[in-house]
């Protein structure tokens, strides 16, 4: 198997919202990848621009960032041809590759948006940004591939925000990290989500649970699920007993912590996201992973923190109203 390590660059509307294509508000410009064999050695290079048929002004923003302008992408290759040969140029048996998420998300936007076969269901890819957070931050911190590149000493002989230079710096940030249990530390993609419950996905890998649901019609609903709002132990997928319920940290955030009495506590994740159609239907990312001592006082005290404010903002509204 090849490891397909892949970066994109894109526009968007130079004029704001009221520029902005509602089926594809990020076009993708560029295609730069390349196929890394087993034993991380780039092995292939895929590189192509692509001319833009939506925005074909650059954003002020993105313009500043790349290193061509929009007379090299009139010579670009239509997306379509150029992400079949991207496709082809791949081949069969491969796992794709990004420095965070994002990448994987708006390669199928626009491949939906020129009606393209879709890509595999579930989809399973390796987010190297997320990988070396894991195994170099203890706080788990997301950061730039620059930095990372810093970090471990990689020669910056290019400059970023080529989309070629950063999947060979991604590569090579891969190939420096070398994660023995890279098997195990895959995610899925989110662009498409379970439709039906025997679609849900749940899986136990990299040392945590994750369950990503069908839709609901709304964050009541889904919050009312028993199977959603229960904790299992990561490692023995036992039930666990309540030691924090359920609390709102934000809008579409809910965090809770549940005990093992084999693996000790287990903290809870769940992030509603939009389902995308007309009926404003939601779905469900809930992630668990161990909690030490120290994360189980941080989580109960923001859960304080937030009851507290809630209680001051009621009594202020209540003073105001009498």
């Amino acid at each position: 198997m090849n490891y397909i390590v892949f970066d994109l660059e894109w526009n968007q509307s130079a004029y704001g919202r009221s520029g902005e294509h509602p089926r594809i508000p990020f076009e993708i410009i560029e295609i730069g990848a390349v196929k890394v064999d087993e034993n991380y050695n780039i092995v292939s290079e895929f590189s192509s621009l692509i001319r833009p048929r939506i925005y074909r002004k650059l954003h002020p923003s993105i313009r500043a960032m790349l290193n061509y302008d929009e007379e090299d992408l009139k010579k670009g290759k239509p997306f379509k041809e150029a992400c079949q040969e991207f496709l082809d140029w791949c081949g069969e048996d491969y796992m794709f590759c990004t420095w965070g998420a994002s990448d994987l998300y708006y390669l199928q936007s626009n491949m939906d948006f020129y009606y393209m076969t879709k890509l595999d269901f579930p989809l399973k890819f390796y987010n190297l940004q997320q990988i070396f957070a894991d195994l170099y931050d203890s706080e788990h911190n997301i950061c730039k591939l620059e930095k990372a590149v810093e970090m471990l000493n990689i020669k910056s002989d290019e400059p970023f925000h080529a989309a070629i230079n950063d999947a060979r710096y991604t590569a090579r940030v891969m190939a420096e990290i070398k994660p023995m249990d890279i098997a195990d530390r895959y995610s899925y993609d989110i662009y498409r989500h379970p439709r039906t419950k025997a679609d849900e996905i749940i899986a136990y890998h990299a040392g945590y649970m994750e369950h990503i649901s069908t839709e609901f019609s709304s964050k009541h609903e889904a919050m009312e699920d028993k199977e959603i709002t229960m904790i299992r132990c990561c490692k023995c997928k036992k039930k666990t007993s309540k030691k924090i319920k359920w609390f709102q940290t934000s809008q579409n955030t809910y965090m809770a912590v549940g005990k093992c009495w084999y693996h000790g506590n287990m903290m809870a994740k769940i992030k509603i996201k939009s389902a995308g159609g007309s009926d404003d239907n939601i779905f469900v990312i809930k992630k668990i992973i161990p909690a030490d001592k120290k994360t189980v006082e941080n989580i109960r005290k923001k859960q304080e923190d937030i009851r507290e404010k809630r209680k001051q903002k009621r009594q202020s509204k209540s003073s105001v109203e009498s």
